[in-house]
């Protein structure tokens, strides 16, 4: 991005040394060392600087047990805290590095909090108090999942804004794409991650998903399953690109669901890959876009012009790999192949890789921007 603070090398860091590239990673253990400051004033992301610095900076420890990823880990901790202290503990959006003043985004319903960021926060704070003892971060992420079991929730569904001073949802948003997505992926994995131990956490989980079943997901005319968007009592048929992830999220939390329902789930996931493999193959490119819709005679086919760019995003590969895992089935890895030589011819540039802006275009333009989760998870 436009800051100093090297987001590509530290969330790409697990991935060189899981690929045994040790030279590049101590090169960016280096780099760690000396450049990665926090006493910038900078206004930052809570929810991105969490998955992608302390996340990679915890992976990197983990994997080589080397301190200072630790070290810097704890440091950037400590400066997002200030963006807890609203009035119902639920944390703004963004936060001052240098001064710890926190905002929400302007657009985000009457000044809401967003489900996916603060409810993304959990894995890492619960492992950061782990390793220093301190339980100031386990507490912070406990207390927003009381406050969330507390509400009401309209049809079961978590409402995608929630107002840190007022403790009220916003508008009646629910996705389980852009702005909801990694809550209900943090509900799941707490669970595994604490040995199936936080049964509060897959109550939660499977709460969430009965109602999501019950309310987002339906067949399109042409057979495709999808996950839509609920919108003040209406469901919009339109998936996001973000949405993919959810394939290989059912076949995860289908060892351990209610009822029996393993088998049930593990389809579901399967029924999503297809759906989102349909959204690639498609395209002109056989890469996905941004977002698809399943109405008037469309299928999984973008409509928007602002809906037709492809950013390196790494969802759909995420669920090839999943469904791969559980079932074995050889059309995942081929699924993945194609998508990786769709990137690689038309996403590949001189200085590394780029998003294209329309996916249907025979000669696409590029958007000039390598994401750092395009190392950091679609790689991966």
């Amino acid at each position: 991005g436009n800051s100093q603070m090297g987001a590509t090398i530290v969330d790409a860091l697990d991935t060189l040394y899981i690929m045994g590239l040790h030279d590049e990673f101590r090169e960016g253990q280096e780099w760690i060392d000396k450049n990665l400051d926090f006493s910038v004033n900078s206004e930052v992301s809570v929810f991105e600087v969490n998955i992608r610095f302390i996340g990679g900076l915890l992976a990197a420890y983990y994997l080589s047990g080397q301190e200072v990823f630790k070290i810097k880990a704890v440091q950037l901790a400590g400066k997002l805290l200030p963006a807890f202290n609203t009035p119902t503990g639920i944390p703004w959006a963004m936060v001052n590095l240098k001064s710890g003043v926190g905002r929400n985004w302007g657009w985000a319903s009457a000044g809401s909090s967003i489900l996916a960021e603060f409810g993304t926060l959990h894995m890492e704070f619960v492992h950061l108090s782990y390793l220093t003892g301190d339980p100031v971060y386990y507490n912070k992420v406990m207390h927003i999942r009381k406050l969330l079991q507390k509400m009401d929730r309209p049809n079961g569904l978590y409402p995608n804004y929630l107002n840190p001073r007022t403790g009220r949802w916003g508008q009646h948003h629910t996705s389980v794409g852009g702005l909801g997505d990694s809550f209900y992926e943090y509900l799941l994995k707490a669970w595994l991650m604490s040995d199936k131990m936080d049964t509060e956490a897959r109550k939660m989980y499977d709460d969430a998903i009965e109602a999501i079943e019950k309310h987002l997901i339906r067949k399109s005319n042409g057979g495709l399953t999808f996950i839509g968007e609920w919108k003040n009592g209406h469901l919009e048929r339109k998936m996001g690109h973000l949405t993919c992830f959810a394939g290989g999220m059912f076949a995860l939390g289908a060892d351990g669901s209610r009822d029996d329902k393993a088998g049930h789930y593990l389809q579901l996931g399967a029924e999503i890959a297809h759906t989102c493999h349909e959204s690639y193959d498609r395209t002109t490119l056989k890469l996905g876009p941004e977002a698809f819709k399943f109405d008037g005679g469309v299928e999984a086919v973008a409509v928007r012009q602002n809906e037709k760019y492809y950013i390196l995003r790494p969802e759909v590969i995420e669920t090839y790999w999943y469904m791969w895992r559980f079932t074995h089935d050889p059309k995942y890895r081929q699924w993945g192949w194609e998508a990786t030589q769709a990137i690689d011819k038309y996403c590949r540039v001189s200085g590394g890789f780029s998003g294209v802006k329309d996916v249907y275009s025979s000669s696409p333009t590029y958007d000039d921007v390598q994401q750092s989760f395009f190392l950091a998870e679609t790689l991966k």
